[in-house]
């Protein structure tokens, strides 16, 4: 029957790669800067433990045996895999950075989040790169995220994976917008005009995230009637311009093109529950700095942005 053996420890491997080095437990203690019974102690466990007495009196002291001296070299080697573990990770400073950070983002952010965030980084990170990524249907920016091609992704899903790490951003409120010259851009948008109108709507940025619009309206058994999808949501301003389209949107980006374009921001007549943005991050980068000044840097540019509209 075979008898388990204590295992090995950091402390242990240190005192034998110490012994064979200096073959004596005196010079052994003084360079560990332990007691002389705390190596000798250590010692007869190194023994059990092997199997072996590892170091023998010689005709001019101690000397390993065959089997002790075999065991130097993976001990070191041993200790140096420790330490390039244990090692601490020297200080991030965004100043001097050369890293490539790269974030995932949806592209009705684009106009009026993005230059923000940029502004925000080049202050901070003058020598680092930005990557920005689109996304959409074909993007899997789940395994985006656990891959490391993305550090962050920022949406607005109604139901985030439950796997990643979140934290808010803001919240906004769901608006209709649609050109000056629109019927209801002077009445009253009731619920059955709203239904009954023509819509404009965005493709998913995600096949297995239904649009929170679409699924506030499943759960509340309503269909309205979408004739047109477009796959970039800047492009929604410039379509209802030269249309009847009604574009079922947040107030943030319905607000930013009625400042500039003839474009008038409607009240919906549905109860929608306030859109929350979010960044999404996985466990891989939870505990880097790099990523953390990151998510600081998009949050600030977030609290910019509101003030700047007038919103907390």
């Amino acid at each position: 029957m075979s008898q388990t053996r204590e295992p090995i420890d950091t402390y242990l491997l240190r005192v034998l790669n110490t012994l064979m080095i200096e073959r004596s437990v005196t010079r052994a203690a003084v360079k560990l800067n332990q007691s002389q019974p705390a190596i000798s102690a250590a010692l007869r466990r190194l023994r059990d433990i092997t199997g072996d007495p590892l170091l023998v009196r010689g005709k001019s002291g101690m000397v390993p045996t065959e089997y002790g001296a075999s065991l130097l070299e993976p001990t070191q080697n041993a200790l140096r895999e420790i330490e390039r573990i244990t090692v601490q990770q020297s200080t991030f400073d965004p100043a001097t950075t050369v890293r490539t950070f790269r974030i995932g983002s949806p592209d009705y952010l684009n106009v009026y989040f993005v230059p923000t965030v940029v502004e925000r980084f080049r202050q901070q990170a003058p020598n680092a790169q930005l990557e920005l990524h689109s996304l959409g249907p074909a993007f899997d920016y789940e395994h985006a995220l656990e891959e490391g091609k993305v550090d962050i992704v920022i949406g607005n899903w109604p139901e985030p994976p439950e796997q990643l790490h979140l934290s808010n951003l803001f919240v906004d409120q769901i608006v209709c917008l649609m050109r000056s010259s629109h019927p209801f851009a002077k009445r009253e948008l009731t619920l059955d005009h709203y239904l009954q109108s023509p819509h404009l709507a965005p493709s998913p940025y995600s096949v297995a995230q239904r649009g929170a619009i679409d699924m506030h309206l499943a759960r509340e058994r309503l269909k309205r009637n979408v004739v047109v999808t477009i796959p970039y949501f800047n492009l929604a301003p410039y379509v209802l311009l030269k249309s009847d389209l009604i574009f079922t949107t947040t107030r943030l980006f319905a607000d930013y093109y009625a400042d500039f374009l003839p474009l008038t921001v409607v009240e919906a007549p549905i109860d929608f529950p306030p859109m929350q943005y979010y960044q999404l991050w996985h466990e891989r980068t939870h505990y880097s700095d790099e990523v953390r000044w990151l998510r600081s840097v998009i949050s600030d540019a977030t609290r910019t942005l509101l003030e700047q509209r007038g919103q907390s």
